[in-house]
């Protein structure tokens, strides 16, 4: 029986993470500039995330390998009280067992423990799967973008209230 466990990330986990979510761009079809796939941030998501005081990222484990992971940040030019919800990547085994929607709640929480009041979030058409997962969690796309976050291949742009 498979075991699994959400938990901050480790300095340890970042090429794990960063295996999971280049390969979900490739699954995708979604390998292209102004994406985290070239985002070199991407492959030190540990110390990203522990530089930033008002921000967290959470990895899915299973049976002790990272599978997932999806944390908050406030990415610059966002408004006031708005995180963004950044490099949420989830293992396709994972996939369909309500994982993301674990891993989005526990960012929202996060959230709300830093008084974020929203939380805004990019992606792209390749990812569509994950779009029902987002209007399910509540967030409601825009018509452009907020903020600076410099991925300018993602042109699908969301906002959830907290």
């Amino acid at each position: 029986m498979e075991t699994y466990t959400i938990r901050p990330i480790k300095q340890e986990d970042n090429a794990a993470i960063a295996a999971v979510i280049r390969a979900g761009l490739t699954e995708f079809d979604a390998v292209k500039p102004g994406t985290v796939y070239f985002d070199p941030t991407t492959d030190d998501l540990y110390n990203l995330f522990a530089d930033e005081p008002i921000s967290a990222y959470w990895i899915l484990e299973a049976d002790g390998k990272v599978m997932g992971g999806g944390g908050i940040y406030p990415t610059e030019g966002l408004p006031n009280g708005c995180c963004e919800l950044a490099k949420l990547y989830i293992a396709p085994e994972m996939r369909g067992k309500g994982f993301g929607k674990q891993l989005i709640e526990k960012c929202v929480e996060s959230a709300n423990d830093f008084g974020y009041e929203q939380m805004y979030l990019e992606t792209m058409p390749e990812l569509k799967n994950a779009l029902g997962l987002y209007e399910a969690c509540g967030f409601k796309q825009l018509e452009g973008p907020l903020g600076n976050s410099g991925h300018f291949g993602c042109d699908l742009w969301m906002l959830k209230e907290l």
